[in-house]
C-alpha cells in the first residue's frame, strides 16, 4: 500500500460530536452512514446531532464566551490561534488524505488546500494583533469621543461539503482570534475532515466549550443552530436557496448573516487574448476540485473570431484530463461527493441535450464505474437561456458560447441571477479594467486565475451572498463596534424641569 491509498481502504472509526471539550455521542444516539466517493461503501458511521446536542453545545460556547475564553488577554487567545495552525501543519499529510478520502477530491488538490488552511489561523491571529483598532474623535476641550470592537458571542458556522477543511478554517480562524465562541455544523457528506478539526482544537488545549462540532442533518441540527436564541452570528457558505431559507428563520431573532452563496461565474476571452494561457485558466477555472466550485467559471463566452480554435483545443484537453482514483497524485478529476450529487450533474447533461447542446465529455476508465464520475464536459452550441446556461450545475461541466463586441458580451455575462465571480482575458488592459469592472460580481479577476489574497473581501452580489469574508472585512462580521463618549469637563447640560 502507498501512502496515496485511501487509509487502508476500510472503515474507519466512528465519529461523535465533540461538545465542552469531550467527544461525546449524539443525544439520540442515531447515527448516520458516511459513503466513500471512489466506491461507494460505507466509510464509518457519524453521529447524528439534533436540537437537543446544538443546545448543549451553544450552553457550552456561551459559558466559555463569558468564562475563561472572554476574559483571556489577547496574547494567550493568540497563542492559542497560532498552535492550531502549527498543529495543522503538523499533520498536514493524513488530513488531505482523509479529505480526498471522504470528498473525491484529488490528492494533490487537498495538499494545497490543507497548506492553505494553516495559514488561515496564522494569518487571522496577525489580523487581530495589527488590524483590530478602534477610532477616536476629539470635540474640542469638551470631548473625546472612542469606539472598541468587541467580539459578538457564540457565532454558528454551517459549511460546505466542498473543499470542507479549508472552508471551516476559514470561518473558523476569525471566529476565535477576534474572541467569539464556535458550534460548527459541518456538511453531512464530508464529516471526516470536520472531526479532524476538532482532534487537533483539543491537542491546542483551547478551554473547553471554546470550540464544538455537532454533525447531523441541516433540517435538524442545521435548522436548530440557526433558530438557537443563544447564537447571534451565523456565517453560512452553501446553496443560494438553502442560505435564503436559512435568513428566513433566523429573521426573528435577527441574527447577522454571513453568506456566501451560489454562483455561475463567466470567463470572457477576447480575441487578442493569450489563448493558451486563457485555456490554462478556463481548464482549471472549472474542471479543478471536480468542478464543485462556487467560484468555477461554468460559462465560457468565446469571441467569435477565436471561437473555432479555442472550442478545439478545449476538447484536446478535455480528451487529455486524468480522471481517475482520488489518492493517485497523477490524477486530476476525481469522482464526485456523493451519489445524490452525481446524479444531479447527470441529469443537467441529460438536460443540456434536451435543449439543443452538443454534449462532449472527456473518458472515464471502465474500472472506475462504481465511482461516483462525471468526466470533464463541455456544453456546446449553448445559449444563454438554456437553464443549463442560468443554473448552477456544481460539476466539471462548462457551458461554451460566443460574442461579437464588448457590450453584447457584457449584457450576457451579467445575465444571471448569481454574481459572484468573473475572469476576463484580453492584453487591452484599458479594456480588461473596463470590463471587470461592468460585470456585476463580487470578485474578477483579469488574465488570471482564481488566486486568492488573504488580505482581500471575499463574497459575492445578488444571490451569491451577503457580507464578504478575508482580511479585516471578517472584522465587520465577527466583531461589534461600540462607541464610548467621555465626557472631558462639565459641559452645558439643558435642564429640564429644575
Amino acid at each position: 500500500m502507498t501512502q496515496f491509498q485511501a487509509p487502508s481502504q476500510k472503515k474507519l472509526k466512528d465519529i461523535s460530536l465533540y461538545i465542552n471539550g469531550e467527544f461525546v455521542k449524539s443525544n439520540s444516539q442515531e447515527t448516520f452512514e458516511n459513503i466513500n466517493p471512489f466506491t461507494n461503501e460505507p466509510i464509518n458511521h457519524i453521529a447524528a446531532g439534533d436540537a437537543a446536542d446544538i443546545d448543549a453545545a451553544v450552553a457550552a460556547a456561551k459559558r466559555a464566551f463569558h468564562g475563561e475564553w472572554g476574559k483571556m488577554k489577547l496574547d494567550e487567545r493568540l497563542d492559542y490561534v497560532y498552535k492550531i495552525g502549527d498543529l495543522i501543519e503538523e499533520h498536514s499529510e493524513e488530513i488531505a488524505v482523509l479529505e480526498s478520502y471522504d470528498t473525491g477530491l484529488p490528492i494533490s488538490q487537498t495538499r494545497k488546500m490543507i497548506a492553505r488552511s494553516a495559514k488561515n489561523f496564522r494569518f487571522y491571529a496577525e489580523m487581530v494583533k495589527s488590524h483590530l483598532y478602534g477610532e477616536a474623535y476629539q470635540v474640542d476641550d469638551e470631548f473625546i469621543n472612542y469606539s472598541v470592537r468587541k467580539p459578538v458571542g457564540v457565532a454558528g458556522l454551517i459549511t460546505p461539503w466542498n473543499a470542507p477543511f479549508m472552508l471551516e478554517t476559514w470561518k473558523i480562524a476569525p471566529a476565535l482570534a477576534t474572541g467569539n465562541t464556535v458550534v460548527l455544523k459541518p456538511a453531512e457528506w464530508s464529516p471526516l475532515s470536520a472531526n479532524r478539526i476538532a482532534e487537533v482544537i483539543n491537542e491546542a488545549g483551547l478551554p473547553d466549550g471554546v470550540f464544538n462540532v455537532v454533525h447531523g442533518y441541516g433540517e435538524t441540527a442545521g435548522a436548530a443552530l440557526v433558530r438557537h436564541p443563544d447564537v447571534p452570528l451565523i456565517s453560512f457558505t452553501g446553496e443560494t436557496t438553502t442560505g435564503s431559507e436559512i435568513m428566513k428563520n433566523g429573521a426573528d431573532a435577527l441574527k447577522q448573516f454571513s453568506m456566501e452563496l451560489g454562483g455561475k461565474s463567466p470567463i470572457i476571452i477576447f480575441d487578442d487574448a493569450d489563448v493558451e494561457r486563457a485555456l490554462d485558466a478556463c481548464t482549471w477555472g472549472v474542471f479543478s476540485f471536480n468542478g464543485e466550485r462556487c467560484t468555477a467559471n461554468s460559462r465560457v463566452y468565446l469571441h467569435e473570431d477565436i471561437a473555432d480554435d479555442f472550442i478545439k483545443k478545449l476538447k484536446e484537453r478535455v480528451d487529455r484530463i486524468r480522471v481517475g482514483d482520488p489518492m493517485d497524485p497523477n490524477t486530476q478529476v476525481g469522482p464526485l461527493v456523493h451519489r445524490n450529487h452525481y446524479d444531479n450533474v447527470k441529469g443537467y447533461l441529460e438536460l443540456a441535450e434536451q435543449e439543443g447542446c452538443e454534449v462532449y465529455s472527456g473518458h472515464v476508465p471502465a474500472e472506475h464505474s462504481r465511482g461516483n464520475f462525471v468526466p470533464p464536459t463541455l456544453l456546446l452550441n449553448a445559449d444563454q437561456h438554456m437553464r443549463v446556461v442560468q443554473e448552477e450545475i456544481f460539476g466539471p461541466v462548462i457551458a461554451v458560447m460566443t460574442f461579437k463586441d464588448e457590450d453584447e458580451v457584457i449584457e450576457k455575462a451579467n445575465d444571471v441571477r448569481y454574481g459572484l465571480a468573473g475572469y476576463v482575458w484580453t492584453k487591452d488592459m484599458q479594456r480588461g479594467h473596463r470590463v471587470a469592472q461592468a460585470i456585476d460580481a463580487g470578485m474578477l479577476w483579469v488574465n488570471s486565475q482564481n488566486v486568492r489574497d488573504l488580505r482581500t473581501p471575499f463574497g459575492g452580489s445578488k444571490h451569491s451572498g451577503i457580507g464578504r469574508e478575508g482580511g479585516f472585512y471578517a472584522f465587520e462580521f465577527y466583531t461589534e463596534t461600540q462607541i464610548i463618549h467621555v465626557a472631558m469637563k462639565d459641559h452645558y447640560i439643558p435642564q429640564l424641569g429644575k
